[in-house]
């Protein structure tokens, strides 16, 4: 390719409404243009990494024995009906009408489709494993799309559908598509992690997310790096960190907290440390009667030590919460605890409430907690003498970098990333609801067992750079770089002896499969490496006058702080071995 022919259209500044890095750089590097918002157009610079991320999972997704098929954009709301998804997916959904006033959606995910595909095609055990997978646009109506590609409404991605005869069956293809997108992101060459998460909207039992470490990164990831354990922190588990309940040793005290309606005041006031105290936090489920009709509510009372916080995720899986809860109104607590938010706690309950504990404060002894009166909290509280065990132990908080691991190895860290990829083993959700069934072995029908990976194909760019960048711009791990290498010719319309060599050290390269652009736009030096920096092109060849009268040009890997003097005969080997492909 020579860049007199390709469209370049690098811009110095980007738009003022650019929020993110990878947006800025996508932007000035001449990579996207906005059309809406959340919704972009892929120019020919960008287009090409786009590609190349798509030909890598193509590859590994083949590879995995996963069989490649387009499903169509706009879905028939039928099918979306026949899950219940239609009217619980909500606004992200955008829906529409055609002529004949018949309900669509355009796809935001596929279960529907290619459930309904699988209980047309698959009539016999014969036929299982069976792994569908498309790379199709997608579309969310995001509330606030925002970071360029990271959250847009419009985007590239790769869902994939595996159908098998087993639970144990399906165990294996999760086992195989996790192991193929573990070979896509290291050929991506990106720093991930592979982390255990909850299963979210689309269900199922077994999660994991593939993250791409960045310190912009919108999710937390916890690991412990003495072991192998990592997971999302909506999912990773908060041991204890009190090694049993102690004696009580102080007495039950109403003390006097005027104004201090918070655990960090209320530490401060009485000079002890914060994680003597207990926060108390109020949810609400609304029950329903025989008829379906509403009938009250349940008001549910859990305690986590002052300095943590609740992991609303975690309590959603909890018994009694996992149908859905609330935070409880003012007027509910009103009646329940007789005092406003603030000094709420579990001693002198106006009327019964369910209470869970965290397993930290299930252990704790002489604790601090609010008195269920405005401006006093108790101090000295412990369990069974001051207040019943609690309903419930369990985890419900999010843990904090240094806890203990859970698999007993160590100390846990905590880091930023990118969620790029998840696979879930769905189970017989949408086999059953769907009743896509195959004619088993004995002859008798049975629903699929499924699973779902997805990867965020035009997310990957926004990932990729949120990781690999400088003040200069882009920096492309190789693999998914626009172009391996640029030659940037000095002086091309004056000196026939650098354009000699230049296109010389161009089709050599070209005939070595390498994925290389030539400058031939006679730009000063200055421009073009801009230029190329902006962009990210992991090699840059720069060949002069002087330095062809001494029989050398220059190589400077995107990442080197200086180019290097290299031999005009051995620049074409160097490049080769730069890119592992000589």
């Amino acid at each position: 390719m020579r860049a007199s022919q390709f469209h370049l259209s690098t811009l110095k500044e980007a738009p003022s409404d650019a929020e993110v890095v990878s947006q800025q750089l996508m932007l000035r590097a001449g990579m996207i243009r906005k059309a809406a918002a959340g919704i972009y157009s892929y120019m020919p610079m960008g287009l090409r990494s786009i590609r190349k991320v798509e030909t890598i999972i193509r590859e590994e997704m083949n590879r995995a024995g996963a069989m490649e098929l387009v499903m169509p954009l706009v879905q028939p709301a039928e099918l979306w009906q026949e899950t219940g998804r239609w009217d619980k997916m909500g606004p992200e959904m955008l829906r529409l009408k055609d002529r004949h006033e018949r309900d669509f959606a355009l796809q935001p995910t596929s279960e529907e489709v290619v459930t309904d595909i699988a209980r047309q095609e698959l009539k016999s055990y014969r036929q299982l494993p069976r792994n569908f997978y498309q790379i199709q646009t997608k579309f969310r109506d995001e509330r606030r799309p925002r970071f360029g590609v990271m959250r847009g409404r419009e985007f590239t991605m790769k869902d994939a559908y595996s159908f098998d005869r087993s639970e144990e069956a399906a165990g294996r293809s999760y086992e195989l598509m996790f192991a193929a997108y573990t070979r896509i992101f290291d050929r991506l060459g990106l720093e991930y992690r592979a982390v255990a998460a909850d299963t979210g909207a689309i269900g199922g039992d077994r999660s994991h997310e593939f993250q791409v470490i960045a310190d912009t990164g919108e999710d937390a990831i916890v690991y412990c790096p003495g072991s192998g354990y990592a997971a999302n922190i909506e999912l990773a588990e908060a041991v204890s960190l009190l090694a049993g309940r102690g004696k009580a040793r102080q007495a039950l005290e109403k003390t006097p907290t005027p104004g201090k309606a918070t655990c960090e005041d209320v530490a401060a006031l009485l000079g002890v440390p914060l994680d003597t105290t207990v926060k108390s936090l109020v949810l609400a489920t609304d029950d329903v009667d025989e008829r379906g009709q509403p009938a009250g509510a349940t008001i549910w009372l859990l305690l986590v030590r002052g300095d943590h916080a609740l992991n609303e995720v975690k309590a959603g899986k909890l018994e009694g919460l996992k149908a859905g809860f609330r935070f409880a109104t003012e007027a509910e607590i009103a009646e329940h605890f007789g005092c406003r938010p603030g000094y709420l706690g579990p001693i002198g309950l106006k009327k019964p409430v369910k209470i869970i504990a965290d397993r930290t404060v299930a252990d704790m002894a002489d604790f601090i907690c609010g008195a269920n009166e405005a401006d006093f909290h108790f101090t000295g509280v412990n369990w069974g003498r001051d207040l019943p065990e609690p309903d419930l132990v369990a985890d419900i908080r999010n843990v904090v970098e240094g806890n203990p691991s859970p698999d007993g190895k160590g100390v846990l860290a905590i880091q930023r990333g990118i969620e790029v990829g998840h696979v879930f083993y769905l189970g017989t959700r949408y086999s059953k609801a769907m009743n896509a069934t195959f004619l088993d072995e004995d002859g008798k029908p049975k629903h699929f067992e499924m699973g779902c990976y997805g990867i965020g194909v035009t997310r990957i760019l926004g990932a990729a750079i949120e990781q690999n960048h400088d003040a200069r711009g882009i920096i492309w791990p190789t693999a998914i770089a626009p172009f391996e290498v640029v030659i940037c010719p000095v002086g091309w319309g004056k000196s026939e002896a650098v354009r000699d060599e230049a296109q010389k050290l161009y089709g050599a390269l070209l005939a070595q499969g390498v994925d290389v652009i030539l400058d031939d736009r006679d730009e000063r030096p200055g421009v073009m490496f801009a230029d190329w920096e902006l962009i990210g092109v992991p090699h840059r060849v720069t060949i002069g006058d002087r330095g062809l009268k001494e029989g050398l040009v220059e190589h400077q890997g995107r990442r080197d702080a200086e180019a290097g003097k290299l031999a005009v005969a051995d620049i074409a080997a160097h490049v080769l071995g730069m890119l592992g492909k000589a």
